[in-house]
């Protein structure tokens, strides 16, 4: 490997290219002891050396590039409309209070639109706020033309469900109208959006204004905001954070740029990295001077030289700002962020141990486990949402015409069966009716349906089994028609019903192929049982809740799921979840107590969980899976009064944020201790 020194311009800025040579740093002994600060920053936040301070009145801003409110995409979305609204709940009465900060959104992708009027701000998920605006900053910035520009960013104020919110409006940034080299996968806030802004520029700009609005309230520049005493990052997009707070403050005191008064306000703030999946990290390599310099305009390469990792055995991340030759915006949070979190205790298990779950990160969470600056908390839920209630069951059964819907509970479980024989009959109509297929879920392509409606008066009999997750790999569909095709071939059992397979979400055309492929292979073997399974590819919230209403069993065949929440909402509703053994579906699954799990995981050939004799003999996990699919099957069949204790078991679980000891209680205590 080549070492070689930075290549920095006379003017303080990183030179476009001096991360090619794919080489580290040389980190220099300095005699400057701002700089010193600076070299063992990484080293004193992994270690914890830093005391925690005492925080009387705990003020905190959540940075989140989504929110459930106002633009979702997954369960980051939620954590940060959840975490804030319920623990304002709990604690607003003694002064303590979380705000939100996020990008004002607008456009229309096709699937996600926003707008904003000047007064009210309409998300793409239905909600609006009346705002009134805080503060008119410039954040300095490089264009597309290399050239430092100063972009207006206009922070307003909206309260919503008992949270405050911070919008940051730019209509460069956050405008979420589609570039036409747009990739198909990309959508919300994700997209290249038509000025040619992907997303994690979008995020680093969101951070750095973010930065200089805390500068600003540090100084007492703004009258409607008071500085918070705590930043929460919500995932990799505003992960430039605590690189922002803990260098570019120093390199300013060392320009004379910052009084030493706003700098001790700003480097002390705890910031608390929320690390939701460690696949998603914010990579840039053609950007990565381009957004370095951005970051920290002409102090970037004074930054750069010192921004020292904490010891470990990566040479790929001997530097906090970049992973190998790459920007990586989670990178300096991991380093530098006084306390990080993941999303279920199992998965902070997996990433500081297996490289295949922490990537290059492994050893920093690894030394940050140790140490007591790493945690896991599991994501809470808002039962209430996600457990069977008359309002949304009755929406439900309008929402689908001459269809009743009944509402249960663990008490009275013989109303789930009328569930899903009516859900029987509307797979049926949806085979036989294309008009009613479009007029109820157009967006949805379906796979050869077949009329399965006689089946309706032996539902009893007949094992339901739906996933409805997103068509991706981590999902692992894959694992599960290898599984089905597994049982069978054999273990099928011709004096039982064989079951009603129905499979689907919206995402990759490659994935829905694998499950068409599934169908067809399966009416090879056995076209009885081929005709009971349902392939689909697209989302329609109303026909997933009914499918989990229907449900006996829910699949969960996942490479990896952090937390996961839809075995949540699959148990709140007595459909049993049959799951891997991974991350979060570790610790919110018991085995045989309230869903069904894997004895033994695998990645990438090596065994992550259960025991030795188990791995040995199972071998890989589709084996595992299968296994376990087979096991359930079983207790349907065999012991009909264990599976509906189970189900009850299920049913009667509660993940709920405020729950004894829940996840928001949790929060608070590292809020006001940095320990759990």
């Amino acid at each position: 490997m080549n070492i070689h020194k930075t290549k920095s311009r006379s003017d303080g800025f990183l030179q476009e290219g001096f991360n090619k040579k794919k080489a580290v740093n040389i980190f220099q002994p300095t005699h400057n002891p701002l700089l010193a600060t600076m070299q063992k920053a990484g080293k004193i936040q992994c270690l914890g050396k830093k005391p925690w301070p005492q925080i009387n009145e705990i003020n905190a801003w959540m940075l989140s590039a989504e929110t459930a409110t106002f633009m979702k995409w997954g369960g980051l979305g939620m954590v940060a409309s959840e975490l804030p609204e319920n623990f304002n709940a709990s604690f607003g009465r003694q002064n303590h209070a979380i705000s939100i900060i996020t990008p004002m959104y607008t456009g229309n992708t096709g699937k996600k639109s926003a707008s904003f009027d000047g007064k009210t701000y309409c998300g793409s998920e239905t909600y609006a706020a009346e705002v009134t605006k805080i503060k008119s900053i410039k954040v300095p910035f490089f264009n597309q033309r290399k050239t430092l520009t100063n972009y207006t960013v206009d922070f307003y104020h909206g309260l919503v469900n008992g949270v405050n919110y911070i919008f940051a409006a730019n209509d460069r940034f956050f405008s979420i109208n589609p570039h036409k080299d747009n990739p198909s996968t990309q959508d919300g806030c994700y997209v290249l959006n038509e000025h040619n802004i992907n997303e994690v520029e979008r995020f680093a700009f969101f951070s750095k204004a973010v930065y200089l609005l805390l500068k600003e309230c540090a100084e007492g520049n703004v009258n409607t905001l008071s500085c918070p005493n705590i930043l929460i990052a919500n995932d990799w997009h505003s992960g430039a954070m605590a690189g922002l707070c803990k260098y570019d403050t120093v390199a300013r005191l060392c320009q004379n740029a910052i009084s030493d008064k706003t700098a001790e306000i700003l480097q002390n703030i705890p910031i608390i990295h929320i690390a939701h999946h460690l696949g998603y990290q914010g990579w840039d390599f053609p950007n990565t001077a381009r957004i370095l310099n951005s970051l920290y305009e002409h102090r970037a390469a004074m930054v750069f030289k010192n921004a020292k990792a904490v010891k470990n055995s990566n040479p790929r991340t001997t530097n906090t700002l970049i992973v190998y030759d790459c920007y990586n915006q989670s990178s300096g949070n991991f380093h530098l962020a006084d306390r990080v979190v993941t999303v279920s205790k199992n998965y902070m298990e997996e990433v500081s141990k297996e490289l295949g779950f922490g990537f290059d990160f492994r050893d920093i969470l690894k030394i940050r486990k140790n140490h007591r600056t790493f945690f896991g908390i599991v994501n809470g839920y808002a039962k209430r949402l996600i457990s069977p209630n008359p309002k949304k069951i009755d929406y439900i059964s309008d929402y689908f015409q001459n269809f009743k819907f009944k509402v249960y509970d663990e008490n009275s479980l013989d109303k789930k069966l009328n569930n899903k024989k009516e859900c029987i009959r509307l797979l049926s109509l949806l085979a036989t009716s294309e008009e009613y297929k479009k007029e109820t879920i157009p967006l949805i392509d379906i796979y050869k349906f077949r009329d399965i409606s006689k089946l309706a008066d032996k539902a009893d009999k007949i094992p339901f089994i739906c996933a409805t997750s997103r068509l991706v790999e981590q999902k692992g569909y894959d694992i599960a028609a290898k599984a089905i095709i597994k049982i069978i071939k054999e273990k099928s059992d011709a004096r039982q019903e064989f079951p009603i397979f129905v499979l689907g979400g919206a995402g990759d055309i490659e994935q829905y192929k694998l499950l068409q492929n599934l169908k067809d292979d399966v009416e090879k073997i056995s076209k009885k049982a081929a005709e009971r399974i349902f392939v689909f590819r697209g989302y329609r919230d109303e026909f997933a809740y009914a499918l989990q209403l229907a449900a006996d069993f829910y699949l969960m065949p996942s490479r990896f799921e952090p937390c996961g929440l839809t075995q949540m909402e699959a148990m709140a509703k007595g459909s049993l979840p049959i799951a891997m053994s991974t991350g979060g579906l570790v610790d919110t699954i018991n085995d045989c107590e309230d869903g069904f799990r894997t004895e033994v995981f695998f990645t990438g050939g090596i065994k992550v969980y259960g025991s030795n004799t188990k791995a040995q003999k199972l071998k890989n996990n589709v084996n595992a899976y299968a296994d376990t699919l087979y096991k359930a099957l079983k207790c349907f069949y065999v012991t009909p009064n264990v599976l509906r204790l189970m189900t009850v078991n299920a049913m009667k679980k509660d993940f709920s944020w405020t729950v004894p000891n829940g996840s928001v209680y949790q929060y608070y205590k590292l809020f006001k201790t940095g320990n759990l």
